[in-house]
Formats: structure tokens, sequence, C-alpha cells
């Protein structure tokens, strides 16, 4: 009989330790944000705030309810980006995660027209 473990029961223990993998799933995060996918932003978000702060301590930071966070992180969930960043900014404090973003130019990229 094959075993059988949840992937966030997975996800969690990782998370907890693994600081490098953290940031990663963080950094993960971020550039999906970045490239528009807010979707699989919000679920990696989610996967940390779990495995991490937890939703009622971030909620308690933020002033916000639980259930408000939640919302703000669900696959229909559509957060200000002003609570969005509030968010992201308790988790780097909180796991003491810095990042940097660099831009870049490629030559031949295409605009997109507006």
């Amino acid at each position: 009989m094959p075993l059988s473990i949840s992937y966030k029961d997975t996800i969690k223990a990782r998370v907890e330790r693994d600081p490098e993998f953290r940031a990663a799933l963080f950094d993960e995060a971020i550039g999906a944000f970045l490239e528009g996918d807010t979707a699989v932003g919000k679920a990696l978000l989610r996967d940390l705030v779990n495995s991490t702060i937890g939703f009622e301590r971030l909620a308690e930071g933020l002033d916000k309810s639980s259930k408000s966070i939640h919302r703000m992180l669900a696959p229909s969930g559509n957060p200000r980006m002003e609570n969005l960043f509030q968010v992201i900014h308790a988790i780097t404090k909180n796991e003491g995660i810095s990042f940097k973003l660099t831009s870049s130019y490629t030559k031949g990229n295409q605009r997109v027209p507006a």
C-alpha cells in the first residue's frame, strides 16, 4: 500500500526545516506576480503563510481579520495592491527574507501596443 502525504503537509514540513526553501518559495511567488500569474502568486503566498506566520498572527499584525486575509489570497480573491504589499512585507519581516529586483532590457523584445 503506497504511503500518501498531503501536498500541504509536505510543503509545511519543508518550509519549517529549510530557510532557503522558504526564500525560494517567496521568490517564486513574487516572480509569478510580476509575470502576471496572480493565481500562482497567491497560492504560493498562501502556502507560505500557512507554513510560517499563520493567518491569525498575520491578521493581527496587519489589523485585519483572518477571514479577510484568507479571501485576499483565495483563488478568486482580488486584493488591493496596498493589502497585497502589506502581506508581502509582513512575510519578509517575519521570515527575515530580503529580495532585490533587477530590471534589464533584451534587444529584440517587442513592446505591447497600448
